[in-house]
């Protein structure tokens, strides 16, 4: 399918992306010398992230061209997307040039915020043809696209756009009726207005709103929305309760947005009754759950970036000790396992295995003095070689011990054997390890630094004196079964 880009700003070279990353040829027409430039910083973004979202791999990416003029771009299209300036009289030339060329069914559609269908339809000859599609910035990575028409749009076509926008991996949002600035602007513009009086009024900074929000119902929002947030602040009693309790305050001068309706009876039960609908029959405590485990998620991806909570996470896990007993074997981790490194079968992933090994190397190396300046300097070690037993179940909650023994470690090489004891101290894993030494100059295997070797070397002579572990040096077996001479 071919998809042509009237406008290649943020908004229209993320569209851009969105479709070429998922399959689709996309034409893009705009009359500036620097399209192009932006139109390849904007995939360049989107190549490194969108796929990253992904499990599977997305379809070869389609093929992008520009156009020297909007009868090229649009001719042959299946889907037209407008992403021009927010004026009229713009607007009234462009479609004056795109109708006459646009083929039956294809998809014509605007990316306004400011304009109601309505008002757009009217610079059209064929008014009921033309829908706004109405994403968020990234368009490439945010999927939400409120889809509005007027009284005059078939239904037929705001469905055949939610279709196509499904298969790209967004989410469609096919709003009843229209109405100014969609439902996503409106509440962005309520909090937005809020923020402006705020900071106009001296109570508060931006560094301050910023931080109000992301530290508190901005991680809520991300995985749950107002309704479903508030149902869960009236406890068991769920959003009736909520309702009783803090309706009231909606009264009070505590914000510039005074215009609010009365809570009647009527209103009550039309909000509580639509919110029972919406809980699809999950308890309150279904809802915490699935709200935390979201949470769990959210937090530990903004964690690997250092942003908001996550950053927060970051700095806190930095500075707590890493306390180590009186055992000989080495204690090199110890985690709970977060509710998404378990899989189908509810058990934790053996990938997530490696990743609790290589942090216990990690942890073992760096007592050993490859530490962060040692690395800066220019020398690490890389893993040659792992090979893991699963042995016992671990879950969702479980705390994961790793306790490690160096069987070996001389020159290039360190051999290293974590062991996983579940909860209750039974051998839950065995993760086996070969690392190699290196110079991250010339990427090649070297010793170590004398003072790495040498503790290196003490810990494997420390532990020459336990019984060499069951499972060392194991490798899977060959199965099959020998044939008969």
């Amino acid at each position: 399918m071919k998809v042509a880009i009237i406008g290649c700003g943020v908004i229209g070279a993320g569209w851009a992306a969105r479709f070429l990353l998922n399959g689709f040829d996309v034409c893009v027409f705009d009359p500036s010398p620097e399209a192009p430039r932006r139109m390849q910083h904007v995939l360049a973004n989107a190549q490194a992230s969108l796929p990253a979202l992904y499990d599977r791999v997305l379809p070869l990416p389609g093929k992008l061209s520009y156009a020297n003029t909007i009868v090229d771009a649009v001719t042959g299209a299946d889907w037209v997307q407008e992403s021009a300036p927010e004026r009229l009289e713009l607007k009234r030339d462009l479609y004056a040039s795109i109708e006459p060329h646009l083929k039956a069914g294809a998809v014509f559609a605007s990316s306004t915020s400011g304009f109601r269908p309505s008002e757009l339809q009217k610079l059209c000859s064929i008014p009921g043809r033309l829908i706004v599609a109405h994403p968020f910035n990234p368009v490439y990575l945010l999927p939400l696209v409120e889809i509005v028409g007027s009284d005059t749009t078939p239904a037929a076509t705001k469905t055949r756009a939610a279709e196509i926008l499904t298969s790209v991996g967004m989410h469609p949002l096919v709003l009843d009726r229209e109405i100014d600035g969609f439902i996503g602007n409106r509440l962005q513009e309520a909090v937005w207005r809020e923020t402006l009086w705020m900071v106009k009024d001296g109570i508060a900074t931006t560094a301050q709103i910023d931080e109000a929000i992301l530290y508190s119902f901005g991680l809520r929002w991300a995985q749950m929305g107002q309704f479903d947030s508030f149902r869960l602040g009236g406890g068991e009693a769920g959003i009736r309760h909520f309702l009783a309790q803090f309706g009231p305050s909606l009264a009070e001068p505590l914000t510039h947005l005074m215009d609010v309706p009365e809570l009647d009876e009527a209103l009550i039960e039309r909000i509580a009754s639509q919110s029972d609908a919406q809980a699809n029959g999950r308890s309150i405590r279904q809802m915490e759950q699935a709200r935390d485990a979201s949470l769990v998620a959210l937090i530990r991806a903004l964690k690997a970036e250092r942003v908001g909570a996550g950053g927060t996470v970051r700095a806190h896990e930095a500075g707590l000790a890493f306390r180590q007993d009186d055992e000989l074997l080495l204690l090199t981790a110890r985690r709970v396992i977060p509710p998404t490194w378990t899989d189908a079968n509810g058990h934790m992933n053996e990938a997530h295995y490696l990743e609790v090994a290589s942090n216990a190397t990690d942890a073992l190396t760096e007592s050993c003095g490859v530490t962060a300046e040692y690395i800066a300097a220019g020398r690490s070690h890389f893993t040659a070689e792992s090979h893991i037993r699963y042995l016992a179940e671990l879950h969702q909650g479980d705390e994961i011990t790793v306790r490690t023994q160096v069987l070996f470690s001389s020159g290039k090489k360190t051999h290293i054997f974590h062991r996983f004891l579940a909860p209750d101290g039974r051998l839950a894993a065995t993760v086996e390890v070969m690392i190699l030494h290196v110079d991250l100059a010339t990427r090649a295997v070297c010793p170590p630094l004398p003072h790495v070797a040498a503790a290196l070397e003490r810990l494997a002579a420390a532990h020459a004196v336990l019984p060499r572990p069951e499972g060392a040096g194991n490798a899977i077996r060959d199965l099959r079964p020998k044939e008969v001479a």
